[in-house]
């Protein structure tokens, strides 16, 4: 304890103001080094909140607080007051004040107070999610705020190293924890699949180092970089013993925790007004087990196709595939309940226009360039027997023809038989003369 109070002290009293250097990185200039640390901002603090109000949910449900006073302006306050305000939050979790934080809380409640206000009214959709799943394995509630830091509260968010949806999973850790990830389908863009996955996720991490800043460090940089950093620091189990040996996104993430804590729970004291919320409609889950184009649903049971991507962002493309095995679509009740009446009509629905994988081909050899070679080559093959046959054939018919001498035989009769003559005989035969002897054998052509 006496290790980390004065690793916190040195952190306060050690670093001078902290300047931002862009949207994306903040710089730390040590005094006692005289070295800048340069720690970059978690992804989802560099988002642009024009971007994530144009999603459907947002321009549907959430729409600004015009009754909010003073929206612009931004009090300060001193250290000792922003410390104090982290000490009285209702938490488990050790969330310590120092420079570092202080600067997320700036960037939180200056830069990206119109993104916080986004994220407290989309809040009303995804929290309920996150505070069920994480009081069920008996999880900090104060852990909902991994989210905002991660995607902003965005489920299709996408990081530059390949993490997706609300709570950022990479593709092996998403599969770990049984999210089905394929051409077709990205469940870690499931709000609810994605929430219950990361909270078994974040029980396992607790269960290797019963310390919750650690935990979520490994979450952001995975347990074996964590790892690495506490061999480095002695073997010291403490996030802010490790702090130095972290990648530069990790030695900023635990800040930005505790500073999302901070403005999730004071943002009044800064002046940011939530954006209101409009009760969302009711919405139930129905199975399918065929292959159902979202145009198909969108026309039959008259629903903007855009409702239903945003109602079920874990879909890829625009096919859900029941074929491959049972899946969920989530409607709004009125929609859900024509769904049911139009079943049938729905699945075939312009099927041959928007279903258009083949399950079955029929291959005309005629126009397959192989067979044609093959057909070109069986005809040159038939042409060369036919010629050598002919050629065989003309070979046959000028072939010699022998014939036996019987008894009492001349040549004038021989030649009479064959149709030749007795000069030919001669000379096939070699003969000079008309004697020939009964039973050898007489060339007649």
């Amino acid at each position: 304890m006496k290790t980390l109070k004065s690793i916190l002290l040195a952190l306060v009293v050690g670093i001078a103001p902290i300047h931002a250097q862009n949207d994306n990185k903040i710089t730390v200039h040590d005094d006692r080094s005289g070295r800048d640390e340069v720690i970059e901002l978690p992804e989802g603090m560099t988002l642009d909140c024009d971007t994530l109000l144009t999603a459907w949910m947002a321009q549907k449900y959430l729409y600004p607080d015009t009754t909010c006073v003073n929206p612009d302006y931004n009090p300060t306050f001193t250290n000792e007051e922003y410390q104090d305000r982290l000490r009285r939050l209702p938490v488990v979790m050790e969330m310590p004040y120092n420079a570092v934080v202080q600067k997320f809380i700036d960037q939180y409640s200056g830069r990206l107070r119109r993104s916080v206000a986004y994220m407290l009214g989309a809040g009303n959709f995804y929290v309920p999610i996150f505070e069920e799943a994480l009081d069920y394995y008996g999880l900090p509630l104060e852990l909902k705020y991994l989210p905002f830091i991660e995607s902003a509260l965005d489920p299709l968010a996408r990081s530059h190293a390949g993490a997706v949806g609300l709570w950022q999973f990479m593709l092996s850790t998403g599969k770990r924890y049984g999210l089905k990830v394929n051409s077709l389908v990205d469940e870690r863009q499931d709000p609810y699949k994605a929430t219950w996955a990361a909270a078994r996720y974040l029980s396992d991490l607790y269960k290797i180092y019963n310390d919750w800043n650690l935990v979520i460090a490994a979450y952001n940089c995975g347990p074996n970089t964590v790892n690495k950093a506490i061999h480095r620091a002695g073997g010291v189990k403490d996030y802010w013993t490790i702090y130095p040996y972290l990648p530069s996104e990790t030695r900023g993430y635990v800040p930005a925790f505790i500073a999302a804590n901070y403005i999730m729970n004071y943002y009044c004291a800064h002046n940011i007004c939530p954006m209101k919320t409009r009760y969302p409609v009711t919405t139930d889950t129905i199975t399918v087990t065929r292959d159902v184009h979202m145009d198909q649903i969108a026309e039959l049971c008259r629903i903007d196709k855009s409702a239903i991507k945003a109602l079920n962002p874990q879909y890829r493309t625009d096919i859900i595939p029941g074929t491959s095995e049972p899946s969920a679509i989530c409607l709004p009740t009125e929609q859900l309940n024509a769904f049911i009446d139009l079943r049938d009509s729905i699945y075939n629905y312009r099927t041959e226009e928007l279903l258009t994988r083949r399950t079955k081909v029929e291959v005309d050899e005629k126009l397959d360039n192989r067979s044609v070679a093959a057909q070109r080559r069986s005809t040159a093959s038939t042409s060369s027997r036919s010629s050598r046959h002919s050629s065989k054939s003309k070979q046959k018919s000028t072939r010699s023809k022998s014939v036996t001498i019987r008894q009492g035989d001349t040549l004038g009769e021989i030649a009479r038989r064959n149709h030749t003559t007795v000069a030919k005989l001669r000379k096939l035969n070699n003969l000079k003369g008309d004697n020939i002897r009964a039973g050898r054998s007489l060339k007649v052509k």
